[in-house]
């Protein structure tokens, strides 16, 4: 299960979301490459947790090493990995009066400055797919409010809580799906 608390967006915020409450995803731990290796391994496989901590290590660096071959890399019923970049805005290949041609090379342009490094950023992006697409999660997923925002329900109703106020279907649903305007946690867009 997935618990939720609300975010509130700043006041005195200049956006059209000044004071709105969304919902984001309250997570219980971060887990590493030891920590997945022992769960597989509570699953009545023949693998030992150190052969599950070296295979997955192994597949960790050779994904690295495809994505920086500019292959990409599909873990079926998960994701598409693969490297991206923010580009620069070059207003042309040469700029004949500084002798200077676009470079396939990551930097920034400084003012003024019509052609230089064509990328300023290089970026892994994840693309789900399969088991994990929007639409496949919304069919499994199932959410909550976290104890505080249980309690805090509460209290902006003038009672204590009752368990029953489930994202998503309980009997104090706040309406419909979770809205994400411009970013937190709905992709999978790593820097």
């Amino acid at each position: 299960m997935i618990e939720l608390y609300l975010s509130k967006v700043t006041e005195n915020s200049e956006s059209e979301q000044a004071g709105k409450l969304y919902a984001r995803v309250s997570y219980k731990q971060a887990m590493d490459i030891h920590d997945m290796a022992h769960h597989m391994a509570e699953h009545n496989t023949a693998f030992s947790e150190g052969l599950i901590v070296g295979v997955l290590t192994d597949f960790v660096k050779c994904t690295r090493e495809m994505v920086l071959s500019g292959n990409t890399v599909k873990v079926g019923n998960l994701a598409i990995f693969k490297a991206t970049v923010e580009a620069n805005a070059l207003d042309t290949l040469y700029d004949a009066e500084q002798d200077k041609v676009a470079s396939a090379t990551i930097g920034t342009l400084a003012e003024g400055q019509k052609t230089g490094p064509a990328v300023r950023v290089v970026k892994l992006l994840a693309q789900s797919t399969g088991d994990f697409t929007r639409e496949e999660l919304k069919k499994d997923v199932k959410l909550a409010w976290s104890d505080k925002t249980k309690a805090e329900i509460a209290a902006a109703k003038g009672g204590s809580s009752t368990g029953s106020e489930t994202a998503g279907g309980g009997s104090d649903n706040t309406g419909g799906e979770p809205q994400n305007p411009g970013g937190g946690d709905d992709g999978l867009d790593q820097d």
